[in-house]
């Protein structure tokens, strides 16, 4: 089996990966740098076929974060696209709300622990803790051969039974690790990343001590995070209020153990842009499938003392016309990169402008180094490649002897 990393070794973001073995193809990934735009053909990986119907027999794709999926418009009507149930039924939960979103033609949804067949190939998903819901990482085996791809996981999020119950059963005869590093660089070796439990906590300490609205910037992709700001609204007498997206995202996963927007401490309100989009789609039915729960701006002020609001910056005008910020706080509960853009300049700002405090409640939805070395270990890999990472050459420290650094377009044989 022969291995090439489009794009991945020297950067997070952009992760592509080709494998070839008798002549057949597969694609892991197709995402988006983290600074790229997806119509930009100069970040777009240079590969063939992806059409269909030739030597490429599928993309398959671990998780629906764009860094692992922003790319896969390209792949062609022809070409199987292999994903979660649950990350096809985000998908297309948010199209509505999104331009120009993508709706793969041909789908081929994964299973954990259940096998499929491409060509030579043979492909395993595993179900990992992460901050994207039904997140896998993937055993490829072609030719004899044994490549596992972590994908992005976590050992501290909700779901860290899943990281538990791998190390307990790893895979065997692994010859080549494909491990993500996103970790190095942001912790000391020894450092570990907080809990969503502790976030949990976090968020109920700055409920109890806000005045006013707490103003809560989460991706409500973040499935786990949802539930640790639902379970902190529950613990401190607030009401969670949720836009019409984040209300479609959590019917998506069609868990009946995630929150709803019916559910008690549960509240719906339509911000003036989603209102619009509604009408230029002709999708009330959005509005009708969450009206239980739904609020108006009249109603804003006057619970804004015993509420937290799932935020984004397009919301802020319609929370200044409802006249509820008085004694607001908000709390940045997303990566902390994202605040040093464009976008996160001109909020801090808006904030700064309406006297409203910043401060943060958040955790990684990467693993940290200990638990990383603890996959590592569990796996005993015969070669570990650094992937989805700004520090590859901090792996031969950790990880020792066994790690290969490979280059960005690079093709490479798994027994070389």
């Amino acid at each position: 089996m022969q291995v090439r990393i489009h794009r991945g070794t020297r950067e997070i973001g952009g992760t592509c990966i080709e494998l070839v073995h008798e002549g057949a193809r597969i694609l892991l990934d197709l995402g988006l740098p983290l600074d790229g735009d997806p119509g930009d053909a100069s970040c777009h990986p240079v590969v063939d076929g992806m059409a269909g119907g030739g030597d490429l027999k599928a993309l398959i794709l671990s998780h629906g974060h764009r860094d692992h999926v922003g790319l896969a418009h390209l792949a062609g009507p022809d070409l199987p696209v292999v994903m979660g149930a649950a990350t096809q039924a985000i998908l297309t939960a948010v199209a509505p709300f999104v331009p120009d979103a993508y709706l793969p033609p041909s789908t081929i949804t994964i299973e954990n622990g259940k096998p499929l067949t491409f060509g030579p190939f043979t492909v395993t998903p595993t179900l990992v803790d992460h901050s994207a819901y039904d997140a896998y990482a993937l055993l490829v085996e072609a030719g004899g051969q044994r490549l596992f791809y972590s994908g992005d996981f976590r050992g501290h999020g909700r779901k860290a039974s899943l990281f538990e119950r791998f190390i307990r059963h790893p895979p065997k005869n692994i010859d080549l690790l494909l491990l993500e590093g996103s970790s190095l660089g942001r912790l000391d070796p020894d450092q570990r990343f907080p809990t969503e439990s502790d976030v949990e906590d976090r968020f109920v300490s700055l409920f109890q001590d806000t005045a006013g609205i707490a103003l809560v910037a989460a991706s409500a992709q973040n499935i786990d995070r949802m539930v640790s700001l639902y379970r902190a609204c529950k613990r401190s007498g607030r009401t969670l209020v949720i836009d019409l997206y984040a209300a479609e995202v959590l019917r998506a996963t069609g868990n009946a153990n995630i929150p709803q927007s019916d559910w008690p401490c549960m509240a719906v309100f339509v911000p003036h842009y989603q209102r619009v989009r509604i009408k230029q789609t002709g999708r009330f039915d959005l509005l009708e499938a969450h009206a239980a729960n739904r609020i108006f701006p009249e109603h804003l002020r006057a619970m804004a003392p015993r509420a937290a609001f799932l935020f984004r910056p397009a919301m802020l005008r319609d929370l200044d016309r409802a006249e509820c910020l008085s004694g607001a706080t908000a709390i940045w509960s997303q990566w902390d990169g994202y605040l040093a853009q464009e976008r996160g300049l001109a909020l801090q700002a808006d904030l700064t402008e309406r006297g409203i405090p910043l401060t943060h409640a958040h955790t990684s939805g990467h693993a940290s180094i200990p638990d990383l070395k603890r996959l590592a270990e569990a796996i005993a890999p015969r070669r570990i490649v650094p992937i989805h990472t700004f520090h590859a050459d901090g792996f031969p420290e950790l990880f020792g002897p066994s790690v290969s650094i490979k280059q960005d377009g690079q093709w490479w044989e798994i027994a070389a």
